[in-house]
């Protein structure tokens, strides 16, 4: 027994008739007849009565007929869930994002997009540092995350860049450098620096490093925090100063001043990874709609600036 001959059999039963339903099914009315015939002898019994004008289902036919339905119906919704699932409508993605993400307005969006697009694929979201997050993409434990610039080799990560945002200093208030609008790298040569760990950021950390000699001096890093949100926290309690993404202003710390940097300075800026060889249609569905918002944003205001 095959779906076709289901297919036949509820024709015949819905019009009664065969001349109508070969014509609906769009076959001739002799191998229609063929096709219900071998059914009736597969299963051992008569499911229509002929009648001068039609057929009348048997009481078997009935029962047959309520259950070819329903199995029919399965098909139906199995075969468009299938669809939806691979056109990455339906499913599940589980994505990363280092801790600052969630303060640039372009992440929310994008998350909040997707699921506006795609309600329903269940969103998974994980915060963690950039080196973390990595791995679990590699790892499969993650599908796609948000991140800062890796360090050293990515092999087997595809690394998406979405946007540099500006950094900026966090100066504790009252600091007496807070008093110019703007201010050099050169200015915080004799400064304690609050900054996370290179292991947490890599390639932010050495882009702030490497801003800072070319200024002319390394920065005396005395104190170290894993989380941006905790790095404003500690300036705001008068244990340094630091440099963070632009974005961080969002967070509205008291005790914290920020004044943009003149003349040469680091940008952080934000990537989506995922795996090479990567064929999740909700993957590629996340990383079309972060593109399409990239040129969407294109030319936003500065700290909120995408490319």
């Amino acid at each position: 027994m095959e779906l076709r001959h289901l297919r036949y059999f509820v024709a015949v039963a819905e019009e009664l008739h065969f001349t109508r339903a070969a014509s609906r099914l769009g076959i001739g009315q002799p191998p229609l007849s063929q096709q219900i015939q071998q059914l009736e002898q597969e299963l051992g019994l008569p499911l229509f009565r002929r009648l001068p004008r039609g057929v009348a289902l048997t009481e078997a036919g009935q029962s047959f007929f309520d259950d070819a339905r329903a199995i029919l119906a399965g098909v139906e919704r199995a075969s468009a869930q299938a669809r939806r699932v691979a056109r990455g409508e339906q499913g599940r993605l589980r994505v990363g994002m280092i801790n600052s993400a969630p303060f640039h307005p372009f992440v929310p969006r994008v998350i909040r997009e997707f699921g506006q697009r795609y309600p329903d694929v269940a969103l998974a979201i994980d915060e963690n540092s950039t080196p973390t997050l990595a791995a679990a993409v590699l790892n499969n434990t993650a599908d796609i995350a948000f991140v800062r610039p890796l360090l050293g080799d990515s092999a087997g990560l595809v690394t998406e860049p979405l946007f540099d945002e500006e950094v900026l200093v966090a100066l504790p208030q009252g600091h007496p450098l807070a008093r110019f609008r703007t201010l050099s790298l050169w200015a915080l040569a004799s400064e304690n620096f609050v900054l996370f760990p290179r292991l947490v950021g890599s390639g932010l950390y050495d882009d702030i490093i490497a801003a800072c000699r070319r200024s002319g001096f390394s920065p005396r890093v005395t104190q170290e925090a894993s989380q941006v949100t905790s790095i404003v926290n500690l300036v705001a309690a008068g244990l340094g100063v630091s440099l963070v993404p632009a974005s961080m202003q969002q967070i509205n710390s008291e005790g914290v001043t920020y004044r943009a940097i003149a003349g040469d300075a680091p940008s952080a800026r934000m990537s989506l990874v995922y795996r090479e060889g990567e064929d999740s249609p909700t993957v590629a569905n996340m990383v079309a709609l972060a593109r399409e918002r990239v040129k969407r944003k294109r030319g936003m205001p500065s700290g909120h600036s995408s490319r």
